[in-house]
């Protein structure tokens, strides 16, 4: 089997885990007030609303089944998955893979004619998390391993969930710093590429900043609702490219999950 094969035979797998699991990251938050990780399959359902940045690109509505699973070792969520390396007291430690659904095609929009198709990739990583008494920190390294960007990106976060009965509310604050070619492979145009319309644009590393709310309710002790939506604000090297129409990006789920 050749490697553009076996790399093709992974990324259908990843891509595969991520169409089934899209939209349950809510399900590795569910114990943030305190208790052990749930162990265990979920199965559900979430529907999804989202923008992109290109010109003349519109919002995008999906559904998507969901599926999680956790024990000791792993923890299956939505789009990726972790392998958990262990604790020190309060900070915790995991090898990170997930899917990404970035990037456009030339039919997307007139204003995107001519130019090359850009893709999604599989990033590999690793996170580090800390419970600290006031809220849940993380930091996390990742890297485009599907070569189409050569990509890194650094996400550093902050959350908290407050929880009123069978009530719960999770603001998170996140910034994220994308390098040159991340920025340059999605966001930049080529000499090829440009138009008279659309100037040719190299890009450069940036910082993006995300703030969100996650509600999630639970029916029965197997039985939950959520709502998580967010919005990122785009950093300046992604705003400056002529391929950019808007300055922020939402996205919205909702969702239930059954816990067996």
């Amino acid at each position: 089997m050749t490697h553009r094969h076996t790399r093709r035979l992974l990324r259908t797998g990843l891509i595969a885990t991520a169409l089934l699991s899209h939209g349950a990251s809510y399900a590795q938050q569910e114990s943030a007030g305190g208790g052990q990780p749930p162990e265990g399959w979920g199965l559900g359902v979430v529907a999804s609303a989202s923008q992109k940045p290109y010109r003349d690109v519109d919002g995008k509505a999906e559904v998507w089944p969901m599926l999680t699973y956790e024990n000791r070792w792993i923890r299956l969520f939505g789009p990726g998955l972790d392998v958990k390396l262990g604790k020190t007291g309060p900070v915790s430690y995991a090898l990170t893979a997930g899917m990404s659904r970035e990037g456009y095609r030339a039919s997307d929009s007139s204003y995107l004619d001519g130019m090359d198709e850009r893709k999604g990739g599989i990033w590999l990583g690793g996170r580090v998390m800390w419970e600290a008494g006031f809220a849940k920190l993380s930091a996390a390294w990742q890297a485009d391993a599907s070569s189409h960007s050569d990509g890194q990106k650094v996400t550093l976060g902050v959350e908290r969930r407050f929880a009123v009965d069978n009530l719960g509310f999770t603001p998170r604050v996140k910034a994220i710093w994308l390098d040159r070619k991340y920025v340059d492979y999605y966001y930049g145009v080529s000499a090829s590429e440009a138009r008279s319309n659309r100037p040719q644009y190299a890009g450069s590393s940036t910082v993006n900043s995300e703030l969100g709310l996650r509600v999630d309710y639970r029916l029965t002790p197997a039985q939950t609702v959520f709502l998580d939506a967010g919005v990122t604000m785009l950093g300046s090297a992604i705003k400056d490219s002529p391929l950019v129409g808007r300055s922020t990006v939402g996205e919205a789920r909702l969702g239930y999950l059954y816990r067996f």
